[in-house]
């Protein structure tokens, strides 16, 4: 293989993981509380394309990943290294260790739907494989408006765990797909698995601590550990929100519809930092929007300076709009607001 092309790859790697992850050490620091979680992604990214890489070195077919000469002799791009590792998978579907490449390299670049198919093929060829069940259900949730794991994801994560029961990622991301579903105490004790394969007082440690200390409370445990008390940040942000249905709309609420007040970063990820969950029936209604109404344990309300207020009447009952669901927003807000937020819906989607 081509050495100047190993060393523009690796340079092009180290680029993209820097301005990807970078920006997420710098916004745990701020948050005080899920620094860990991301430096333990920091690792993750690093470890995992560098051990497929030497791998596939060594036990794949690296001459297809020859890079196509320009006129002055200089290798390709990554992008065009990507080409020539699609054309020989193409022709050589039964590569694993290619598939394996492909699919680390594209979750690096942030390419889920890609990733989750290139894992999708490793585990046709090995159904065994732990490291692509956890990387396809990883995948799946970043696909998805509302990074949810279930259904394929859920049982691909726990095939992984038990399989291999010291699968730190695997076990991360099975107790955040147990907290999504309101399964507290089986989060805690998921994350609890996690802890003594960690560097006692670390970061990562810390950090994992606090999201189990965060499942207890859910649940309505008392912390389990000294430890666990001292790892529970401040209580964090709350926003009061007031909302209302203009009475035009109110024949537009049938039975089964669900209303939804969330809040989410005025940037990034459309999944709400904050959400509640009630009937329509209730309206006007006054909530509190807290920490605690987290979708996913390390993107709470406090990790955010400023946030999109909404509320929206789902006739699905599911939380991405949809047309006909009954909207209306607050706009943006400091996340330390202290005067109630008012929200009147009377538009339809």
């Amino acid at each position: 293989m081509n050495i100047a092309f190993l060393i523009t790859a690796v340079a092009m790697v180290a680029v993209a993981l820097a301005a990807v992850l970078l920006p997420l050490l710098r916004h745990g620091r701020h948050s005080g509380r899920s620094r860990g979680v991301f430096l333990l992604a920091l690792a993750v990214a690093f470890i995992l394309p560098l051990s497929a890489g030497l791998l596939y070195l060594t036990v794949g077919t690296p001459a297809a990943l020859n890079p196509v000469a320009t006129q002055d002799g200089q290798p390709a791009n990554l992008e065009q290294a990507l080409v020539e590792l699609r054309s020989h998978l193409q022709q050589q579907p039964d590569d694993l260790q290619g598939w394996l490449l492909l699919a680390q390299t594209s979750a690096m670049l942030r390419q889920p739907a890609d990733a989750r198919d290139a894992f999708d093929q490793v585990l046709r060829l090995d159904p065994n494989n732990a490291e692509a069940m956890v990387g396809w259900a990883e995948n799946d949730s970043m696909t998805r408006d509302d990074h949810r794991i279930e259904g394929r994801a859920l049982e691909l994560l726990q095939r992984a765990v038990q399989m291999h029961p010291d699968s730190q990622r695997g076990l991360w991301l099975l107790g955040i797909s147990q907290f999504q579903a309101g399964e507290y105490n089986h989060a805690a004790e998921t994350w609890r698995l996690l802890q003594p394969q960690l560097e006692p007082g670390s970061t990562v440690a810390k950090a994992v601590a606090e999201q189990i200390a965060m499942a207890d409370a859910r649940a309505g445990n008392a912390p389990a550990t000294a430890s666990s008390t001292a790892a529970v940040a401040p209580a964090g942000a709350a926003l009061q929100v007031q909302v209302e249905l203009a009475p035009e709309l109110k024949d537009k609420v049938v039975a089964g519809d669900v209303l939804f007040v969330y809040a989410r970063a005025e940037s990034g990820p459309p999944m709400p930092l904050a959400v509640a969950r009630l009937d329509p029936g209730q309206l006007p209604v006054t909530v509190t929007l807290t920490d605690a109404m987290a979708m996913m344990p390390q993107m709470k309300l406090s990790s955010a300076a400023r946030v999109f207020v909404g509320a929206r009447i789902s006739h699905s009952g599911q939380p991405v709009a949809e047309a006909g669901d009954l909207e209306g927003d607050a706009g943006v807000v400091p996340v330390d607001s202290k005067a109630p937020i008012e929200i009147r819906i009377d538009k339809v989607h």
